[in-house]
């Protein structure tokens, strides 16, 4: 009479079991780090998101110290409109800082004319991780955003206020030409403040 070993099957099929097992929980650990590196990455770049048009914004908003808009003759409108006379890059990487502090992240701002490039870097981790290399990694991102002039002086319909005066007349009312056919009045006996008038005048953007 011939007896099966039931328990030498059972004992050969165990080792079997734990590799599974352990090849299973190894998959699982690998996605969830994979997972979580996606969000830090995903954070980094919409903080350089953030960062980058706030940069963007705040060169925007200011002008060089000492402008006085209505004293401007319409070529030097020109120029305004063109990003020549907007201020010190340095508040503008000021607050492309706090925004990425808002966002946990620190960040490298480089401006380039009307550009302003942002580097983020997250201060949160992937954490610990059975993923080779993957402990401890911070996201990182870059951006660029842009100011973008979207008016022009309006020909023929700005300048001066004329008249017989020998010293030439203070610069009258001028008239911008925007883009999809808006027209937006600037009056210097009527002045508006810098910053509502820069968000009619230019758009911000972010470029690849």
């Amino acid at each position: 009479m011939t007896f099966r070993r039931f328990g030498g099957d059972r004992g050969q099929a165990f080792p079997i079991y734990v590799v599974l097992v352990a090849g299973l929980l190894f998959a699982a650990l690998a996605y969830f780090t994979i997972g979580k590196a996606a969000i830090v990455r995903s954070n980094a770049q919409g903080a350089a998101d953030a960062a980058a048009l706030a940069a963007a914004r705040e060169a925007r908003d200011t002008l060089m110290p000492g402008m006085d808009l209505a004293t401007l003759t319409p070529e030097e409108w020109e120029q305004v409109l063109l990003g020549n006379r907007f201020g010190a890059s340095s508040g503008a990487c000021a607050a492309a800082r706090d925004f990425a502090g808002m966002n946990d992240a620190t960040i490298e701002c480089s401006p380039s004319g009307t550009r302003f490039t942002v580097r983020s870097t997250t201060n949160g981790t992937v954490g610990d991780s059975v993923v080779p290399g993957a402990s401890g990694k911070r996201g990182e991102a870059d951006a660029t955003a842009e100011i973008v002039p979207r008016c022009h002086v309006k020909a023929g319909e700005s300048g001066s206020d004329g008249g017989s005066a020998p010293m030439p007349a203070p610069p009258g009312p001028i008239k911008f030409s925007c883009a999809k056919g808006v027209v937006v009045d600037y009056d210097p006996a009527q002045p508006r403040v810098w910053r509502s008038l820069a968000a009619a005048l230019f758009d911000i953007r972010l470029i690849d």
